[in-house]
């Protein structure tokens, strides 16, 4: 299985970067969303929009990229498995792991936010909004550079 991954190996790394980048789009712009439902009246038209779009942009966007994210990069590391004893590959499964982590409270704050509640403040999600990037860059440096 690993001969077959293994030339393969490129394709397989070039979906897992697309399929990141679509993950970090929908992770960088949900919580922007967050923010203008923030500033929209509570049951008003610009509120029920916001909610259908956050919607469809966590379940047609945001968890299909981050379930081919996690499947190609278990592909790459059956392919090649010398990457698990890499330090900067350390670093990177953390970031992932902790983006994940963040993805799961995004979707459950999302829920919270279609049943009209307004959870955290509009500065919160400001912040939220960066952090997805700022992870990001961790993660390239990790896989670029492999500093470790």
């Amino acid at each position: 299985m690993a001969e077959f991954l293994l030339s393969y190996y490129l394709w397989i790394k070039a979906v897992h970067l697309i399929a990141v980048i679509a993950w970090m789009a929908g992770m960088m712009y949900l919580p922007r969303l967050f923010v203008y439902q923030h500033q929209s009246e509570k049951g008003g038209e610009a509120e029920r929009y916001f909610i259908q779009m956050q919607r469809r942009l966590l379940k047609g966007i945001i968890n299909p990229a981050m379930i081919a994210v996690w499947i190609l990069g278990i592909l790459m590391l059956i392919a090649n498995r010398e990457i698990l004893s890499a330090g900067w590959f350390h670093v990177k499964l953390t970031m992932v792991l902790a983006m994940s982590a963040i993805h799961g409270f995004y979707a459950s704050s999302r829920r919270k936010f279609e049943a009209g509640e307004r959870p955290r403040s509009e500065k919160f999600w400001r912040i939220m909004n960066e952090v997805p990037f700022i992870m990001l860059i961790i993660i390239v440096i990790m896989v670029i550079v492999k500093p470790f």
